[in-house]
């Protein structure tokens, strides 16, 4: 099937891949957007988690000050190596999560990064809130686990939709630049400021 400039202009805009790996799922797929979609998607997970074990020791510490200078973020983003840590695509990640930070204000990077005690304060207050609604208790897990995701979503960077596009979250995000740079590219820590805000 012959697959046409346009479809692969719209796949790249949809996904961010490249031009390359657009025409390439278009042809896997017999030119189906939805699959194509879903097909880079699987290759580009499969490249995250491959890279995701390597050293990544390179990068930089973004600052992103909003103006009115109320509200100033620094976030450390690393890489493996000082060139990739240089190029457009690397940059341009660093300033979107830093630039994430300042609207979304998360408190952690991933779930992981939780204290355990938090999250288990958060468990037991869903739990008491649906035994309290009379739910059966194969019920309540279910609901616990749901309202968990949604915790996380709220409070953890990775987990959270991108504030210039909900569809996509800012995991979704790290995982497109690993597979655009081919390095593994990871969110070490972040500090957000708020003009009077009290610490804690």
């Amino acid at each position: 099937m012959q697959i046409s400039a346009a479809q692969i202009k719209q796949l790249r805009e949809e996904t961010r891949a490249g031009v390359l790996d657009c025409k390439k799922a278009l042809e896997a797929v017999g030119g189906d957007m939805d699959q194509a979609k879903a097909w880079l998607n699987e290759k580009g997970l499969a490249l995250a988690a491959r890279k995701s074990d390597r050293a990544a020791n390179e990068g930089r510490i973004e600052v992103y000050v909003h103006p009115g200078n109320r509200v100033a973020v620094m976030v450390e983003v690393n890489c493996e190596t000082d060139f990739v840590a240089q190029t457009e695509a690397f940059l341009s990640f660093a300033h979107e999560v830093a630039l994430h930070i300042a609207f979304a204000n998360p408190r952690y990077v991933e779930p992981a990064d939780l204290p355990p005690e938090t999250a288990a304060a958060e468990q037991a207050r869903l739990r008491e809130r649906a035994e309290a609604e009379g739910k059966p208790a194969h019920v309540v897990e279910k609901i616990v686990a749901g309202q968990m995701e949604s915790f996380y979503q709220e409070t953890c960077l990775l987990r959270q939709p991108y504030v210039k596009d909900e569809k996509t979250t800012i995991g979704d995000l790290l995982k497109q630049t690993v597979t655009a740079l081919g390095e593994n590219v990871v969110v070490r820590r972040f500090a957000r400021y708020e003009l009077g805000e009290t610490a804690g």
